[in-house]
């Protein structure tokens, strides 16, 4: 997902294809429709492709989910009616914007800083808030009224993991191995060795120190307590205050069906530790799925491609076809021309209802390239009682020259 303060180039409705209003079922159905037609695996070494999946792929993790789709609309809202100027204009991560005060004066600011996209000591830590606190954390309304910040919660973190065909398709749970802040196991996660906190003196327990600017009371977070608006008078040993030790650990990923190549997965507070008691992370998991060397996927149904011989595609017969389960019977229709495809209803990719896509098998009628003497005659045979009852396969075919 690309960065908050990117979203103001990002429009990202009109990447899916939908309106702004929207319903959840639309979002989600535009996304499942697009993502199969620009599908990697679909368009191999097409980079074009990959580049729009990817572009779906980020529109949906934002509109899909009802809290960051609601913060991106309040955060669009307030662009249209004008509440910021200046956006994307050094194309980083932390670009100006302003206001112009009734009396002329100017006032600049970093969006960077709006969106708490600062570091911290946890290397990438990002401060939580909504846009009900964007104005609370650049004017200083009320003096000291003001509750304490929220919380710097951990850094979200990021893994790779690689699945089988058959094992994204129908889900599974894998052990991964993890190296980050975790909680400190002596003062559970406190930073104290006794488990209390004093209020800062620096900032009053407000987390926000102020500075005036003109006709305005610019507030950033207090240096001294990290915005936490608490100050550590004994630190643990241990973690040294923070509440947070590097340290490895292992964790069991479950993956639903039907995930495909490239799709993230989102586990809530499996990232690395917040600081003194603060919430943990995110853990982004990007799944790659290899390929199978008997299925293709298109959507939620699998397709195959089954040789038959030409006996069996002519006369008809009833042969064995896989499926992800284990082998179903299909029968083959007589006169069954060279390419026709079989559905097999529900033998697809299970979805996350329960039900499933459906199976399509793709005839291949395979000629025999050496004969004995039996066979050839009997065809030979066959190919004259062919000729005796008329049957030209070229009849109707558009450069027939008879």
């Amino acid at each position: 997902m690309a960065p908050k303060n990117e979203w103001a180039d990002k429009d990202y409705y009109a990447d899916l294809g939908v309106s702004k209003t929207a319903t959840e079922a639309e979002i989600k159905k535009a996304y499942r429709k697009l993502a199969r037609e620009n599908h990697p695996d679909s368009h191999p070494g097409d980079k074009a492709a990959e580049e729009r999946f990817k572009k779906i792929a980020e529109a949906y993790d934002v509109v899909g989910d009802e809290a960051k789709r609601k913060e991106y609309d309040e955060f669009r809202s307030m662009i249209a009616s004008g509440g910021f100027r200046g956006f994307g204009q050094n194309g980083g991560s932390g670009f100006p914007g302003g206001f112009r005060t009734s009396g002329g004066e100017s006032f600049e600011f970093d969006l960077g800083d709006l969106f708490g996209n600062r570091s911290g000591s946890g290397g990438g830590h990002a401060q939580e808030g909504g846009f009900g606190d964007i104005f609370g954390g650049i004017f200083n309304r009320g003096g000291n009224n003001r509750g304490p910040s929220r919380p710097q919660r951990g850094a979200d973190v990021e893994t790779d993991i690689t699945l089988e065909f058959r094992e994204a398709a129908k889900g599974t749970t894998i052990p991964i191995q993890l190296t980050g802040d975790a909680p400190c196991t002596t003062c559970h996660g406190s930073g104290s060795k006794s488990g209390k906190s004093s209020q800062c003196s620096y900032c009053k327990g407000t987390g926000f120190t102020s500075e005036n600017r003109g006709a305005f009371a610019f507030s950033a977070p207090c240096t001294h307590c990290g915005g936490t608006g608490k100050l550590i008078t004994d630190p643990c040993d241990d973690c040294r205050g923070t509440g947070t030790v590097r340290r490895s650990r292992s964790i069991t990923v479950r993956i639903p069906v039907g995930v495909i190549d490239g799709q993230k997965v989102r586990l809530a507070g499996q990232g690395e530790a917040g600081p003194n008691g603060a919430p943990a992370g995110d853990l982004f998991v990007n799944v790659h799925v290899n390929p199978d060397p008997v299925f293709t996927r298109n959507g939620d149904d699998l397709e195959v491609t089954v040789p038959v011989s030409f006996a069996e595609a002519a006369l008809g017969d009833t042969i064995s076809v896989p499926t992800l389960d284990g082998p179903v019977r299909l029968k083959i229709p007589a006169g069954t021309p060279n390419g026709r495809v079989l559905r097999v209803r529900g033998r697809g990719v299970p979805k996350r209802g329960g039900s499933a896509g459906d199976l399509l098998v793709k005839v291949s009628v395979e000629v025999p390239k050496n004969l004995d003497a039996a066979a050839t005659t009997a065809l030979r045979t066959y190919a004259q009682a062919e000729k005796d009852a008329g049957f030209n396969p070229r009849a109707s075919w558009a450069g027939n020259t008879n």
